[in-house]
């Protein structure tokens, strides 16, 4: 059984007490679906008091950690500590659909020691609140779902091969790139997925219910986690030109290493074209 540490404590704890408001709120989204005025407004609110929620209980654990938030964007701390990078509501188009798939992310990065910006991600938590999973890791301690430890998929073939993703969608994310990743690799996979919320997916892919995952322009707090997860899951994670790093956002693939190499090889090609 793992022994969760302080931090990890600190950090579920952060993320059950978000994830108890967002359940509740969840259930009056799907009542607001036949209102006139649409549930959007709403779902802001349950955004922004969600990130709350996380931030006054980790300001209250950890006073002199820094903050880089979905909404409430960067806020300064000691800068020879630590930052959180939080996600208060990874999913919110299926939050706001009432679709019950969507996550709280939670990470810890630290500085570099040369003072020159941020470094390694160190523990991280993914935190679903409709099924009350908590995907959690620390850096040489492993990946785990609650006290259960998570491997990543031992498949080595892509036509056995089951690839979460995310489309470009109005005003976000490259058209002609995503085609072409697409193209190339549809043909060799057995099937691709798009749940729509990029935490939830490279958590699963250390979990090993997803083969591998491939996404661009997504945000530090969308995969500061999940990159963890799946790196002490035993999986790989690089950005399009095969680059591991501390937080890949803006190009990611993720997977064991067989698959891994393979997709980075076809999408690589496919690039160049």
């Amino acid at each position: 059984m793992a022994v969760l540490s302080g931090l990890i404590r600190v950090m579920e704890k952060a993320a059950r007490k978000a994830g108890g408001r967002l359940r509740r709120d969840f259930g009056e989204v799907e009542h607001l679906q036949v209102s006139r005025k649409g549930p959007s407004d709403f779902v802001s609110r349950a955004d922004q008091a969600a990130e709350r929620t996380i931030y006054d209980e980790l300001l209250a654990a950890r006073p002199d950690w820094g903050f880089l938030m979905e909404e409430g964007g960067e806020i300064a701390g000691d800068p020879t500590k630590p930052r959180w990078v939080i996600d208060p509501l990874d999913g919110t188009s299926n939050f706001l659909h009432g679709i019950p798939h969507f996550a709280i992310s939670i990470a810890a990065q630290e500085p570099k020691l040369d003072g020159s910006g941020w470094g390694e991600v160190t523990a991280g938590v993914v935190y679903q609140p409709i099924t009350d999973q908590t995907f959690w890791a620390e850096k040489s301690r492993g990946a785990w779902l609650h006290d259960a430890r998570l491997r990543v998929s031992g498949r080595r073939h892509l036509d056995e091969a089951l690839i979460a993703t995310g489309m470009p969608y109005q005003g976000h994310g490259n058209f002609a790139e995503w085609v072409k990743v697409y193209a190339a690799l549809g043909p060799q996979i057995a099937g691709i997925r798009r749940f729509g919320a990029a935490s939830l997916d490279l958590a699963w892919v250390a979990a090993g219910r997803f083969d591998g995952f491939w996404e661009s322009d997504l945000a530090p707090w969308d995969t500061a986690a999940g990159c963890l997860l799946v790196r002490e899951a035993g999986g790989f994670v690089t950005d399009y030109r095969g680059r591991s790093l501390p937080i890949c956002d803006k190009q990611i693939i993720a997977g064991n290493d067989p698959l891994h190499s393979r997709m980075h090889k076809i999408m690589a090609e496919a690039l160049k074209a």
